[in-house]
């Protein structure tokens, strides 16, 4: 029998990235959750401009949605490459690190064969309503071309909100990037702007992470020896390589974000400052490929017209004349400034979480703070909201916005289908995805407790050998 459009949902699902993804792809075979996610996107799309030819994911393919807490589920990146006949060479490929591109196309392939997902329909409001112990959430369904088509409201006792990253531009670029036809773009819209770029004199990167390098990289392929025309600056001190050793990598598991969960707020702040390497470096294999081509090109003798300065950051900028962008920089180190005149740019400047104060308004007298006007998160990735809306069984659990209480994993693939089961397994009071105990060698924080080695583990005793033999 159908649920009426007024009977609770268990849980409703607001934004369709990779981490609603996951959970949608994991809740799937609980049959007795009634789930809904609500998309505005027409259909799901992944970083599209920045699905640059040969960019990979910074995560093994293992880190897909599912795969690291349930390998048997039918959404694994290896079972869609079985539905496409691809299994074998893709084994022949020996490849860790998939492309970008492949990791949206798997992506794309869950989103359409899962049946909880509705795109076109955004939502507008969320909530709590005292007299039922439930939530409100208003949603408007668009048609193909974004228009307001229909108004609709649904009921759940719990919510989970994925509504993912936007675009960061800093301050000072910021007219330039909104006025109409000025070649100043972010590094999320570079592959619709890359042949405007291509053609430009003179193209400035801004920004020294994985984006800016790869941007740079591409840019510097396409364009003729000699006459490179680039620059690229970014804050950091160096155009670092990303911490990948294999302890380094144990920031990025369960037993670490417990840890940071654990630690006072003040403590949890000064670490995010100092852990840039951690999550904004670059990656080693990018790093080589640029040097390589750099040098390929200094084989006849001279040097290419390219300039990389780390240390900078952009104090202002404006146009000059119609045509021309001016930068106004300033080394960080040196403490002294110059001006940089430029064609067109690129602001590989990165991403912030989408604030959540439109989408959670309606709840912001039950929600609680901490010194930094920030929601609190506990450690199931639930809003810690007032005991009425609590003590009804209701919760906003969240994905990808609690760096300030989980740390430099937040936005990490890998620990996507940990945090999706984790959500689940307390969502339903119950462990229909058991997790383990302990996922790292390292024993963050001190901890006099000794792990402890299951009896089946323990190492047998060696059997004495026959004499003789």
């Amino acid at each position: 029998m159908s649920p009426t459009p007024d009977t609770p949902r268990d849980l409703v699902g607001i934004g369709i990235g990779p981490f609603n993804l996951s959970l949608a792809a994991l809740a799937h075979p609980l049959t007795e959750l009634d789930t809904v996610f609500y998309e505005q996107r027409p259909a799901f799309t992944w970083h599209p401009g920045l699905l640059i030819e040969g960019a990979t994911i910074q995560v093994p393919f293992l880190a897909d949605l599912v795969t690291l807490v349930d390998p048997a589920s039918p959404w694994t990146f290896l079972n869609y490459l079985k539905s496409r006949d691809r299994l074998f060479p893709f084994y022949f490929a020996e490849r860790f690190h998939i492309q970008r591109a492949e990791y949206d196309a798997y992506c794309r392939w869950v989103s359409q064969n899962l049946p909880a997902l509705h795109f076109g329909h955004q939502v507008d409001a969320v909530r709590f309503n005292p007299e039922r112990d439930v939530f409100e959430v208003d949603f408007t369904q668009l048609d193909d071309e974004g228009e307001a088509e229909a108004l609709g409201r649904t009921y759940t006792r719990n919510i989970v909100l994925g509504i993912g990253t936007e675009p960061y531009v800093p301050d000072p670029l910021k007219p330039l990037v909104e006025a109409p036809g000025v070649p100043v773009h972010h590094a999320a819209d570079y592959l619709a702007h890359r042949a405007e770029l291509l053609a430009a004199g003179h193209v400035t990167v801004v920004g020294s992470g994985q984006s800016g390098a790869e941007i740079f990289l591409d840019l510097l392929r396409a364009r003729p020896a000699g006459r490179e025309g680039l620059h690229w600056i970014g804050r950091s001190e160096a155009f670092a390589p990303m911490e990948y050793s294999k302890l380094g990598l144990e920031h990025f598991t369960p037993d670490y974000t417990r840890y940071f969960h654990a630690l006072g707020e003040p403590v949890r702040d000064r670490l995010l400052t100092t852990q840039w390497q951690l999550h904004r470096g670059i990656d080693t294999g990018t790093i080589a490929a640029i040097h390589d081509e750099l040098y390929r090109r200094t084989l006849d003798g001279g040097w290419p017209d390219t300039v990389l300065t780390p240390g900078v950051r952009v104090r202002t900028a404006g146009r000059i004349a119609t045509t021309k962008i001016e930068l106004h920089l300033e080394h960080i180190e040196q403490n002294t400034r110059d001006r940089l005149t430029t064609d067109a740019v690129v602001l590989a400047t990165g991403y912030r979480e989408r604030p959540l104060d439109r989408i959670l308004a309606g709840l912001d007298p039950y929600l609680r703070r901490d010194s930094r006007e920030r929601p609190r998160v506990d450690e199931e990735f639930r809003l810690v909201l007032d005991p009425s809306v609590t003590g009804a069984g209701c919760h906003v659990y969240v994905q990808n916005a609690e760096r300030h209480t989980h740390g430099v994993g937040t936005p990490d693939l890998g620990l996507a289908a940990w945090r999706s089961a984790t959500v689940l397994n307390s969502l339903t009071g119950k462990e229909p995805y058991p997790l383990p105990g302990r996922t790292a060698f390292t024993t963050f924080g001190l901890d006099t407790r000794q792990p402890q080695i299951p009896p089946a583990r323990r190492p047998q005793a060696l059997t004495p050998l026959m004499d003789g033999i």
